[in-house]
């Protein structure tokens, strides 16, 4: 967990950004087996003597690659999660490029919750989840996990340790007043 505060410690006041992390391990088997698969299919093509036939071949190599790659691919998007809260948006970045990405403006939040236990099992697996009753989720992992509610009435849960400092911070930003407007004529 790693968590980002830019604080005056003698203000006490709020931390304007607050970052936070969750992390599965055991994406990092499944990966491997990904990439376990893609090296048969590689080993299938080049060690293979041929002799059940060019599309029996083509097609056992082109099966294990294609498994290996989405396999791979997918597992390696949810190793982690980041979620980083400021004064204007709460973005949730997954993997190590940071796709897919969700941005949350805070003008579309209507509260934030905190969810002691959100288990993949509630939400059909791990990774981007979407269930009519419940939202869209992104879980990487078993345990705590913050809850943004929406002002359309869907809501968006993510685990990310830390989850009530998420929470703290984004209903200390909804609580915030706006800045002034200065008049357009003036």
């Amino acid at each position: 967990m790693r968590k980002e505060s830019r604080q005056d410690a003698t203000s006490g006041l709020r931390p304007a950004v607050w970052t936070g992390r969750a992390t599965n391990r055991f994406q990092w088997i499944a990966a491997a087996a990904g990439a376990a698969f893609m090296a048969l299919g590689i080993t299938l093509a080049v060690e293979s003597p041929w002799t059940s036939g060019i599309a029996a071949l083509v097609m056992a190599v082109f099966g294990c690659v294609a498994a290996g790659l989405l396999v791979l691919f997918g597992t390696l998007a949810f190793v982690h999660v980041e979620v980083r809260v400021d004064d204007r948006a709460m973005e949730v970045r997954c993997g190590h490029i940071g796709l897919p990405r969700r941005t949350i403006p805070l003008t579309e939040v209507v509260d934030a919750d905190y969810a002691p236990r959100v288990t993949p099992r509630h939400w059909g697996g791990w990774g981007y989840r979407w269930r009519p009753d419940r939202g869209t989720a992104v879980v990487v992992r078993r345990g705590e996990g913050l809850v943004v509610r929406l002002a359309d009435g869907r809501s968006f849960t993510v685990t990310v340790d830390g989850a009530e400092g998420a929470v703290d911070s984004i209903r200390g930003h909804l609580r915030r007043p706006a800045p002034p407007q200065t008049p357009a004529g003036a």
